[in-house]
């Protein structure tokens, strides 16, 4: 992992990603498929932009889970279903670099007070992205 060029966000983990955009995402979403996650939505925000004439680097946001895996956090915790589903957002800096970001597990664990045996299924998101960027 190298921090993207932009100001780095607190809890968010970057991982440089070796494909376009396009690629990585396709990536990401076979790897969803591969684990049996649900991809609920992927949200195009760069297109999105540009029917309202303003202009983005390729940005899109997945928002993935496993309601069996989800659900007892959420017992644990109610707020965290703010940041449940678990996404990832798949996006181009300004020098064409791609990058995929994520919340850190420790970080949502910390936010919300869960107990260490929470973070297997919060640590998820790590290994999905990292194979998508790979």
């Amino acid at each position: 992992m190298v921090n993207a060029p932009e100001s780095p966000a607190p809890g968010v983990v970057d991982r440089r990603s070796r494909h376009s955009v396009e690629e990585t995402l396709a990536r990401f979403e076979a790897v969803l498929r591969a684990k049996g996650i649900t991809l609920f939505t992927v949200i195009d925000h760069s297109g999105e932009a540009a029917k309202v004439g303003l202009t983005m680097p390729r940005t899109r946001l997945l928002v993935f889970g496993k309601p069996a895996a989800g659900t007892p956090l959420m017992l644990a915790a109610r707020r965290l279903a703010i940041d449940l589903p678990l996404k990832a957002l798949i996006w181009e800096d300004l020098e064409g670099a791609v990058w995929v970001s994520t919340n850190s597990a420790e970080y949502l664990r910390d936010r919300y007070g869960l107990r260490s045996e929470h973070l297997p299924a919060l640590a998820v998101v790590d290994a999905l992205a990292t194979a998508a960027a790979e």
